[in-house]
């Protein structure tokens, strides 16, 4: 009865095993990361190698890799509001650090440590530092993030998405190597910070939803060189740098706010 067998170890599978709607999005996000991984490698680092001058290809796999990191987030979003809604296996938590570890730890430091072997103004070593500090902050957030409990709605330090996606702004933005590297570096700072980040739900999901896919409309615009393409894809990692740095301006007031109102409800508590 080969039929009743299979049917009775498909029913003894044990639950660790069982992969969920949310786990299969969990895995379309290391998907992603991976494949940004290899477009740059095929398309931005080996023309670098070998000499070749085809500056389009290696833009049409800059945006590539990048759409891929943006594509990674989508996934990231969705995998989390469907295991809320249906279900998640019980390693889904260990798939979403392992998943994010790979497309917004692996896949943007290793965009940074590129970058520091193609841009001319750029030193390959002191990079390759960035790229390391980069890969380590995400590496330690996602720790603290398996350790540490938060406040409902809140993250603490920068999310891992947001913070591949405004470290490879600021190499897309072709600023100085001083100024690409101090801003990388004070990003993966974030990360790692105390400072709290509002979780996308409601309308913050639709609306990091809505940024994604603008951004991947301003990419596709730089790829294939579309009129004033440069200028929009400079516009839209201006923005993702002013929200990155904006965000934990209005976190600091807001604790700031909050602790003088305790003492002030302290002090009236105190009064006869």
């Amino acid at each position: 009865m080969p039929e009743a067998d299979e049917v009775d170890e498909e029913e003894e599978m044990p639950l660790s095993l069982r992969l969920s709607i949310a786990d299969t999005l969990t895995l379309g996000n290391a998907t992603c990361g991976f494949m940004a991984v290899y477009f740059t490698t095929t398309g931005i680092l080996i023309p670098h190698l070998t000499g070749s001058q085809e500056t389009g290809m290696a833009r049409h796999s800059a945006a590539t890799a990048v759409i891929l990191m943006l594509c990674a987030a989508v996934f990231d979003l969705f995998d989390g509001l469907v295991a809320r809604k249906l279900r998640s296996s019980p390693m889904g938590a260990e798939l979403d650090n392992l998943s994010d570890l790979i497309s917004f730890g692996l896949a943007p430091a290793y965009f940074v440590l590129v970058y520091g072997m193609v841009a001319d103004d750029a030193h390959q070593r002191v990079a390759a530092v960035g790229a390391i500090v980069v890969l380590l902050a995400v590496v330690l957030r996602l720790a603290r993030f398996s350790c540490v409990t938060m406040k409902d709605g809140t993250f603490q330090g920068m999310p891992s998405p947001f913070g591949a996606l405004t470290v490879v702004s600021i190499v897309l933005l072709e600023l100085p190597f001083v100024a690409t590297l101090l801003a990388i570096i004070g990003t993966a700072w974030l990360m790692v910070s105390r400072v709290e980040y509002p979780k996308p739900r409601g309308r913050l999901a639709v609306a990091m939803l809505t940024w994604i896919v603008l951004s991947m409309g301003l990419l596709a615009a730089w790829a294939f060189d579309a009129p004033s393409g440069q200028l929009l894809l400079q516009t839209g990692c201006a923005l993702q740098l002013v929200m990155g740095a904006v965000i934990p301006l209005f976190a600091t007031a807001r604790r700031v706010n909050n602790f003088r109102d305790n003492r002030r409800e302290a002090r009236a508590a105190q009064l006869p």
